[in-house]
C-alpha cells in the first residue's frame, strides 16, 4: 500500500484519480477548497486547503508520501486582445505558483517515499496551437517546463511527469459542454470520436504514480483522443 497526495481531490479529473488510487488499496489523501465537503470513503481521508495561501499547513500528511497529484485547474478561453493581466497573473498563481509551493512544502515527505513521483497536468493546448487559448497556454507552458527541470533536479530519487489532454468532461468545462450542439461538435473533432472522461486521464496518472512506471521520467503524456497528432 502506497500514500499518496492529490491535491483537488474533491472535482473531476482529481476525485476520479482519488478514487482510482484508493480502489486498487492505496491511501489516498485528497484536499479540497471551493467545493463542498466531501465524504470520506474507503481509504481516501479528504483535507480543506487552499494552495493561493501564503503559506501551507501540511501537517494533516503522513511522513512518507510516495506520490503527489497537483490537480487544481482553470480554463480561461478569450481573445487575446482582451486578456487583462490580471487574468494571467491569477492563472499563473494558481497552475504554476501553487504547484511550486505545494510541491516545496510537500518535499521532504516524498523524498521518503518509495520509488516517488510526481503528476502535473498540462493541456493539449499547449503543443498544439488553439485559438483564444492564450492564457492557459502561458500557465500550462510554464508547468511542462517545470516538469523537466523538476525531473532532472531530483532524478533519480523522485520522478516527475505531466499528462497533456484534451477537452475532458468535468465540471470545469461545463461551460464548453452545456448543450449536445456543443457537446457533438467537441466530439467530432477529436479522431476517437468522443471528448475524455475524468477516467482516461485518471488510469493514467494512476500508471505514472505507481512503480509500474519506474522508468519514466520528465515526460509530457498526451491523453487526448489523437487530436494533437492524428488528422482524418
Amino acid at each position: 500500500m502506497r500514500n499518496y497526495f492529490v491535491v483537488g481531490a474533491s472535482s473531476g479529473i482529481g476525485k476520479a484519480l482519488s478514487i482510482v488510487l484508493a480502489d486498487s488499496g492505496n491511501s489516498v489523501y485528497g484536499t479540497y477548497n471551493k467545493t463542498p465537503v466531501p465524504q470520506e470513503t474507503g481509504n481516501i481521508k479528504y483535507y480543506p486547503l487552499d494552495v493561493m495561501d501564503d503559506t501551507l499547513n501540511l501537517e494533516f500528511l503522513p511522513e512518507k508520501l510516495d506520490g503527489i497529484a497537483y490537480c487544481p485547474g482553470a480554463i480561461t478561453l478569450k481573445p487575446f486582445e482582451r486578456i487583462k493581466s490580471t487574468e494571467l497573473i491569477s492563472d499563473f498563481q494558481l497552475q504554476v505558483i501553487g504547484a511550486v509551493k505545494l510541491l516545496q512544502a510537500a518535499m521532504p515527505r516524498l523524498r521518503n517515499g518509495n520509488n516517488p513521483s510526481v503528476v502535473l497536468f498540462s493541456t493539449v493546448a499547449v503543443q498544439t496551437g488553439l485559438p483564444y487559448h492564450a492564457v492557459v497556454s502561458v500557465s500550462k507552458g510554464a508547468v511542462e517546463g517545470l516538469t523537466r527541470a523538476l525531473a532532472a533536479e531530483y532524478a533519480p530519487k523522485i520522478r516527475v511527469n505531466c499528462i497533456a489532454p484534451s477537452l475532458t468532461d468535468t465540471p470545469l468545462a461545463s461551460s464548453l459542454l452545456n448543450n449536445e450542439q456543443k457537446r457533438d461538435s467537441a466530439n467530432q473533432r477529436h479522431p476517437l470520436k468522443r471528448i475524455g472522461i475524468p477516467e482516461d486521464i485518471a488510469y493514467i496518472a494512476e500508471f505514472l504514480l505507481s512503480e509500474k512506471s519506474g522508468w519514466i521520467t520528465g515526460q509530457v503524456i498526451h491523453v487526448d483522443g489523437g487530436f494533437s497528432t492524428v488528422k482524418l
